[in-house]
């Protein structure tokens, strides 16, 4: 029942109590690691709805990307400001899915389960990742999550299997986009 209130919460940070509690916790975040283990996640009715657990087997992780464009140093000799090719460059990928990626990368022996946004500044974006720990014992008992330990299911990160993968792939949504041809 308290999952209702904390989500609610979290609908409108800044109109809420959140807002406080988020600009004491960004000045200690800005401290810590890029990649940070966490023991319990921030926003628990968000993880739970993504499948986390507070069990063993289960691992979470904060994240902070840089936030801002691509762009690049402006080129010395002269050409068009058109042809210049220093601005209006973009991520292939969103920010969180960058950092799922970069939690993969840093914990090998896991697999990224979902990832969703905790805050973001000026600078930096802020997203914790849920990831299972595939050889794990309780994970392989649990039938709810245990699909996880199969060979196919290797890299999903890599492969854009998560669900902010299929979502920059244009897959999330089976209805979107899907128009008649006459």
């Amino acid at each position: 029942m308290s999952y209702k209130y904390i989500a609610k919460a979290w609908e409108k940070p800044d109109e809420s109590f959140v807002k406080d509690l988020m600009w004491q916790r960004f000045i200690e975040w800005r401290k810590t690691p890029t990649i940070l283990r966490i023991e319990k996640p921030t926003r628990l009715d968000r993880a739970r709805k993504l499948g986390y657990k507070a069990k063993q087997g289960f691992v979470m992780a904060r994240i902070r990307i840089r936030r801002g464009g691509l762009n690049r140093p402006r080129p010395r000799s002269g050409r068009k400001p058109k042809r210049m090719g220093s601005a209006k460059y973009k991520h292939g990928m969103s920010l969180m899915l960058i950092a799922e990626g970069r939690a993969a990368r840093r914990f090998p022996n896991l697999e990224v389960l979902n990832s969703y946004w905790v805050g973001e500044d000026g600078r930096f974006k802020w997203f914790e990742i849920i990831m299972v720990d595939p050889a794990h014992p309780s994970i392989k008992a649990d039938k709810d999550i245990n699909w996880i330990c199969g060979k196919n299911h290797k890299g999903r990160v890599s492969r854009g299997l998560t669900s902010s993968g299929k979502k920059v792939r244009g897959l999330r949504h089976k209805g979107k986009g899907a128009e008649k041809v006459r």
